[in-house]
């Protein structure tokens, strides 16, 4: 062979080798991707927990059923989601967003088609109107049967709709990875809100190779940044104000803003109220507080509401429980709103400044104005008049030897919790009790039902502050009305050995029911008395907690010390005065101005 030959043959064989070698490399790869394909090639229940997974969810709160079996199927191998059956749907959905509500991270909450559905629509309706992130997912029938009235089928899209910030029903298995991440973006982001993801049992059964995408949700742009301009406007009508008031909504807390409200409050020394919600938002032990305003807020909050010549209010959507009558809510005051949702802005009270954007970056960005180009408004003379006010309108009831009074009982447990103690309430007056008598001074302390009023809660958000809270002391003030409605949650708080306390503050009334008959239908009882209700300790015994019954004041001290240092859940069933009202009250109809401090003695009222 000459030279020329073997040089040819040579790169010829090199060639063959470099082709050789290209169509192994083409090879190995593809079978990589096959083998990755193969890898996440899984079923739609299973890229369901992957994706909840990969948002950090660490407990859910649910109740199997048939068109959740694959979901659970999935979760029982798995040891990074913790799932807590709980007694009855209602309590999932109130547990999740108690969850949300003490830790700040979305709750989610798990249940089957149909009934298992609906159950969960008090606690989705609940989180729309006190804007909690909660992701609930639903069973639903197979896409095939959707409309043919299967059995436990519900239009859950349908239905929950007008009470969510979204839903979806997804349709296929490749939806599964990009809903979930969605669902999760809308719940937590701009104003907190429910979101319900129904998932037929056929998406759930069926396999899927899809991976989640970069969200991207069309029209969905939350504001953040407050206009510089109004936040100037702000910060000027700040400085020219004499009679200044900070109303904190539960938008201060949702959003952690709490440290900014408290350095616009103390550096200027403007005196704040809260709404139900806000609780916690500002330290109820400072002198620049005012507690809580509106129907059974502190006669002081609601005269300096009234008097006040600027109301800068914030994370709040103007509650009519919170407002009172419209025509005579803050008449002479310039409003600053600032609010993260625009639906809120103007709806209820006219805004003089609007502002949008979230209330922790607004309010520091006021901060900053106001130490930069301003200076704090003069406030002396007006705080002398609140302290006038404090004095003649004190938040007081009327001790009687015979009989154990609620307001007592809330305050020994304030007195023997620790500032953090996160405090769960039903619906009643046993909840105004608690937010007027218990002294709050931490946010995320105060979890209850405000806009929705939902008997029962109680518990059942005491389960889910647990979870999202569990090195702090859990309360859960009840009544005897709403504690019945749920009382099945005992269960899951004895098998998780939850440590929580409840109180049941127990009249044998549905309390505010009878109060308002009482003071404004002559007495005319009807249906509010509940004269054979069971003992809640022996209740609280045959479930498996530690019981006990309180009847006098002497016994209250050791019955929650026993209770505090009992290592499982318990239940104290004080027997209180049937007759207590909640006080200070503005009736219903009426302007904040016009509140009853007593049982309506002449000279109570004020105009």
């Amino acid at each position: 062979m000459s030279k020329s030959e073997e040089e040819k043959s040579e790169k010829k064989s090199q060639t063959q080798t470099e082709t050789e070698n290209e169509a192994q490399a083409e090879e190995t790869q593809a079978e990589a991707e096959a083998g990755s394909e193969e890898r996440h090639e899984r079923r739609g229940a299973r890229a369901l927990v992957e994706g909840l997974k990969d948002e950090g969810v660490e407990t859910m709160f649910g109740i199997t059923g048939g068109a959740v079996m694959p979901v659970y199927d999935e979760l029982y191998d798995d040891d990074d989601i913790e799932h807590i059956m709980m007694g009855h749907e209602q309590g999932a959905a109130h547990a999740a967003e108690a969850y949300h509500s003490v830790s700040g991270q979305p709750g989610v909450c798990l249940a089957t088609s149909g009934p298992g559905a609906t159950n969960l629509i008090t606690g989705i309706a609940d989180a729309s109107i006190d804007s909690r992130s909660v992701v609930a997912i639903t069973g639903q029938v197979p896409t095939d049967l959707i409309g043919n009235d299967a059995f436990q089928e519900t239009d859950t899209r349908g239905i929950t709709m007008p009470i969510t910030k979204h839903n979806y029903l997804v349709e296929s298995s490749d939806e599964v990875p990009d809903t979930v991440q969605e669902a999760f973006h809308i719940s937590s982001t701009g104003r907190p809100g429910p979101v319900v993801i129904d998932l037929p049992k056929d998406v759930s059964k069926g396999n899927t190779q899809a991976q989640k995408r970069d969200v991207e949700v069309e029209g969905y742009n939350p504001t953040y940044k407050g206009h510089p301009e109004q936040i100037k406007k702000a910060a000027e009508a700040i400085q020219d104000a004499e009679k200044p008031v900070i109303f904190a909504g539960g938008g201060v807390i949702m959003a952690e803003a709490s440290d900014e409200i408290r350095e616009l409050a103390m550096e200027n020394d403007i005196p704040v109220t809260t709404s139900l919600q806000g609780l916690g938002a500002f330290p109820e032990d400072h002198p620049l507080s005012l507690g809580m305003l509106g129907m059974h807020g502190t006669g002081y909050a609601n005269r300096a509401i009234t008097e006040s010549d600027l109301l800068i209010a914030i994370g709040t959507r103007f509650d009519d429980r919170a407002t009172g009558k419209i025509e005579s809510f803050a008449p002479r005051a310039e409003v600053i709103h600032v609010d993260i949702d625009p639906a809120e802005i103007s709806k209820n009270i006219h805004a003089d400044i609007p502002i949008v954007g979230d209330a922790k970056e607004v309010t520091r960005n006021l901060n900053d104005y106001i130490e930069a180009e301003f200076s704090s408004p003069d406030t002396a003379d007006w705080l002398e008049k609140i302290d006038d006010w404090k004095a003649k309108y004190p938040m007081e009831y009327e001790d009687d030897e015979d009989s154990l009074k609620p307001q007592y009982v809330i305050e020994e447990i304030d007195r023997m919790t620790p500032d953090d103690t996160v405090v769960t309430t039903g619906v009643g007056q046993h909840q105004m009790w608690a937010a007027q008598w218990y002294t709050y001074k931490e946010p995320r302390t105060w979890v209850s039902s405000g806009g929705l009023g939902a008997m029962g809660v109680g518990l059942p958000m005491a389960i889910g502050a647990k979870y999202g809270a569990p090195d702090q002391e859990v309360v859960c003030i009840d009544g005897d009305g709403s504690f019945l409605m749920t009382v099945q949650e005992l269960s899951t708080a004895v098998r998780e050995e939850l440590d929580i306390t409840v109180a049941i503050l127990n009249n044998y009334y549905l309390g505010m029911v009878r109060q308002w008959q009482e003071l404004f239908n002559d007495e005319r009882y009807a249906e509010s008395e509940m004269e054979k209700l069971p003992q809640f300790d022996k209740i609280a015994e045959a479930f498996g907690a530690h019981g006990e019954r309180v009847e006098s004041e002497d016994e209250v001290e050791d019955a929650l010390e026993a209770a505090f240092e009992y290592d499982g859940p318990s239940v104290i069933d004080f027997i209180i005065d049937p007759m207590e009202n909640v006080f200070p009250m503005v009736p219903a109809g009426s302007g904040n101005d016009e509140f009853i401090m007593g049982k309506g003695s002449p000279g109570s009222r004020i105009s």
